[in-house]
């Protein structure tokens, strides 16, 4: 008998679902609309209506096949309480149960897990990707913002509330940037996709260069990939950005190394498409941040997930990793 598990990501604006093998293979997919009347009732119908015509779709090409149990991947997911906690981007307001309404949703379903994208991100690494034997590794996750999930003797780190792993959060520059969370000199607002801009405005400005190619983007228009595309034109403001940003990332995983000794440290995410010019000034500003004991000892790899699927590959492996206990 064949199996899979349902994986679903909960965003700000829409919630993408989709089974999946146990290779990792998304079988079907679609989204819905993550609602903005905060009525967390209708959306569970709406999310039990999705993924059962999903299934119906399976079973028409799998016969022979069980549908094991859901993965939910949030923003503020709690594992611990199967909650989502004051989430700043969702319209449901305090703490969300999401869990048990699925459960009443779906009695048939033996395991039902929820947590943050980033931890979800990190046991998908383990499940189908390029993890896969590792028992100590972490995950960062780099865009809008940037999270990590810790992975230690081979169970992921939730702490005694539900919430460690955030080292987004952890301050780089005391009295820095502004982050979105309200403090200052946060990783995040260097490392994010948003903090990339916010650095190339800064140099732009700082060297009033005008001949720049991205000169002619507005904030708003800026994205990490232009950035990219003017660094592999030689454009000098876009390769400083890049470089800037490995050394700052490379401080916070050099502190994560410190805390963890890690096997490997894996990015995900729209600006890890950059390749080298993220990968290699990282690298080494990690290697030059590290105690002696740990240079030369971690690897920095790309993640093996497809990023197009990441998200619902990565919630879906919660389903097997219940399976395990």
């Amino acid at each position: 008998m064949k199996k899979f598990s349902i994986g679903i990501d909960i965003g700000g604006t829409n919630s993408a679902i989709g089974i999946v093998d146990e290779d990792g293979n998304v079988l079907v997919k679609g989204t819905i609309d993550t609602p903005s009347h905060g009525e967390i009732d209708r959306f569970v119908k709406s999310i039990g209506t999705a993924v059962r015509d999903m299934a119906k779709k399976v079973k028409l090409t799998n016969p022979d096949s069980e549908i094991l149990g859901m993965g939910i991947g949030a923003p503020n997911g709690n594992y611990y309480n199967g909650t989502i906690e004051y989430a700043p981007n969702l319209s449901f307001k305090g703490v969300v149960r999401l869990v048990d309404l699925l459960k009443a949703e779906f009695p048939e379903y033996t395991y039902l897990a929820l947590t943050n994208d980033a931890n979800a991100a990190a046991i998908g690494e383990m499940v189908y990707g390029g993890a896969k034997g590792m028992k100590n590794f972490v995950m960062y996750t780099l865009g809008t913002g940037v999270g990590s999930g810790l992975v230690v003797n081979g169970d992921l780190v939730y702490g005694h509330d539900g919430f460690a792993g955030e080292c987004g959060h952890t301050t780089l520059i005391p009295g820095g940037r502004l982050c979105g969370c309200g403090a200052k000199g946060h990783l995040e607002a260097y490392c994010s996709a948003p903090g990339m801009k916010r650095t190339a405005f800064e140099l732009l400005a700082q060297y009033n260069a005008t001949d720049s190619l991205l000169a002619k983007y507005s904030f708003e228009d800026m994205t990490s990939k232009i950035i990219y595309e003017a660094a592999v034109k030689g454009d000098k403001v876009a390769l400083e950005v890049f470089e800037l940003t490995g050394n700052y990332l490379g401080q916070g995983l050099a502190d994560t190394v410190h805390h963890l000794s890690p096997e490997a440290i894996f990015l995900f995410g729209g600006p890890t498409a950059a390749g080298d010019y993220i990968f290699k000034p990282t690298i080494a500003s990690m290697e030059n941040h590290l105690l002696p004991i740990f240079k030369d000892k971690i690897k920095v790899l790309p993640s093996k997930l497809s990023m197009g699927d990441a998200a619902i590959v990565g919630a879906s492996a919660l389903v097997w990793k219940e399976m395990e206990k």
